[in-house]
């Protein structure tokens, strides 16, 4: 059998179920294999088990210690991860397993890559809790979901008929001493249109929007920080209006969830290149200023390439092009008059993309109330419509709506101030989770996520805190002793 890396830690089934998981290969999308690894670890048990076509898998267990007749528990994570690593990792990670070690600083990592304890370390946990009968517990329904990162695309496609709890904790939070108790629902819009072309002679223009931080459309939307495609329209219109422009080439962002951070942008000018380029800059000095404080790294570069004679996009559509990028949402729509700062509901423009001649746009909307972004879709709809574009929706999940009577949070609230001496953030958040999901698909579901110290998630400094797994698991089962 292969050494152990982590062998040592405590606790251990939770480690060793960890260390499982990272010689998976299990990337959103590729879930088989993991899902397959819950699946046999449950027959193995003899325990129920269900596997869907989605790859989602959910295990009952019957309650243990004295506990055996109190209402059943439902805990929850997702089995898959964000795979990316550094330029000179040579590890492929769709078929191979990470290369873990512990840190002397008290951390697990992996080399070069992901480490995906986003959301492996709640996978292991529940696999831990049902591989020990010595834990006393209440009857536990773990429910592992596949796809989360690529859109809660497993919770969207479980069926929840025959889950009896009505509680819920959900083991993906990223912050120790934090109880999220809410999240935005959402969906992506997407906005294309067919511009008309023509040959055309004039001077091919470049220009680059770079260096910007970016940074996740739901948690970083509120900071402030520029959005490049939206830049990059409003430049567009400031140019048009001392010479004609014709559209080449857009291109803009690869995701919709992420605030873009670079964008490119090729047109041929048929006026004064030279006064062209003076209003771009005139404009950019007093756009700028805006997140001079926020975002100041970033900035723009116009680049003449010469006189061209080639295929671009009729001056009229270029135009109306522009107009139709301007009008798109992106950034803060409005602030929660519940929660002192929180984005309440929010737009993200995330990908931009126009090449022979077909326009396509990219926009993410979230807020913490159902109705609203469900009316920032309608609104993009009427937008498209105006300007001849189609659009359509795809991806929605709903709002994790904040609860006011609770029994499970209160409870979270206690033990954690009898362990800890202190009191946890009890916080609502504007990004997805699939709390929402399951709240909307079980009627009365009372939920709760949180999680052990993860830093740098979704990247190759990704690092999980050996200590906070540990607390977490104590706190995780002095909770079920007291559900």
């Amino acid at each position: 059998m292969k050494e152990r890396i982590l062998g040592q830690l405590e606790p251990a089934g939770v480690f060793r179920f960890f260390e499982d998981l990272t010689r998976i290969p299990r990337g959103s999308g590729h879930t088989r294999a993991v899902s397959d690894y819950c699946a046999a670890f449950a027959r193995e048990r003899g325990l129920k088990v269900r596997q869907d076509e989605h790859n989602n898998v959910i295990i009952w267990k019957d309650g243990t210690g004295g506990l055996e007749d109190r209402p059943a528990v439902i805990l929850q994570g997702h089995l898959d991860m964000v795979l990316a690593k550094t330029p000179d990792c040579s590890l492929d990670m769709e078929r191979e397993g990470l290369q873990i070690e512990v840190t002397e600083d008290g951390f697990v990592r992996a080399k070069g890559t992901t480490l995906g304890a986003d959301n492996g370390i709640a996978v292991a946990m529940i696999l831990a809790l049902l591989d020990d009968g010595s834990i006393p517990h209440p009857p536990l329904e773990a429910v592992f979901t596949s796809d989360e990162e690529i859109g809660l695309l497993g919770a969207a496609a479980l069926d929840c008929s025959d889950l009896r709890g009505r509680v819920m904790m959900n083991l993906d939070s990223e912050e120790e001493g934090y109880l999220t108790v809410g999240c935005a629902g959402g969906a992506r819009c997407d906005i294309q249109r067919n511009l008309r072309a023509e040959r055309s002679q004039g001077t091919l223009c470049r220009v680059t929007f770079s260096g910007f931080a970016g940074g996740h459309s739901g948690m970083e939307i509120g900071r402030g920080r520029a959005n490049t495609n939206q830049l990059t329209a409003r430049l567009l219109t400031a140019v048009e209006q001392v010479s004609p422009v014709r559209l080449v080439r857009l291109e803009g962002g690869k995701l919709d969830n992420a605030i873009t951070a670079h964008t490119e942008a090729e047109f041929l000018l048929s006026g004064d290149a030279e006064q062209a380029r003076e209003a771009a800059q005139a404009w950019w000095q007093e756009e700028r200023r805006s997140f001079a404080d926020t975002d100041g790294a970033g900035d723009m570069v116009w680049e003449e390439l010469g006189s061209a004679d080639l295929e671009a996009c009729t001056e009229a559509d270029s135009r109306l092009a522009a107009a139709l990028l301007c009008r798109l949402p992106s950034g803060v729509i409005a602030m929660s008059q519940d929660i002192p700062g929180l984005v309440e509901t929010s737009a993200n423009f995330g990908v931009l993309l126009l090449e022979q001649g077909h326009l396509q746009a990219t926009v993410s909307v979230r807020s913490s109330l159902n109705h609203a972004w469900k009316g920032l879709l309608a609104d993009m709809e009427s937008i498209a419509g105006e300007y001849g574009a189609a659009f359509s929706s795809r991806g929605e999940y709903p709002a994790w709506e904040y609860r006011k009577e609770s029994r499970l949070r209160p409870l979270m609230v206690e033990v954690y101030r009898e362990l800890f001496g202190q009191e946890p953030v009890v916080e609502t958040i504007h990004a997805g989770l699939e709390c929402g999901i399951f709240c909307d698909k079980i009627p009365g579901l009372d939920s709760v996520s949180f999680g052990p110290q993860l830093y740098d998630v979704h990247t190759p400094r990704e690092r999980m805190s050996v200590a906070s797994v540990q607390r977490t698991w104590d706190y995780l089962l002095h909770i079920l002793a007291r559900l």
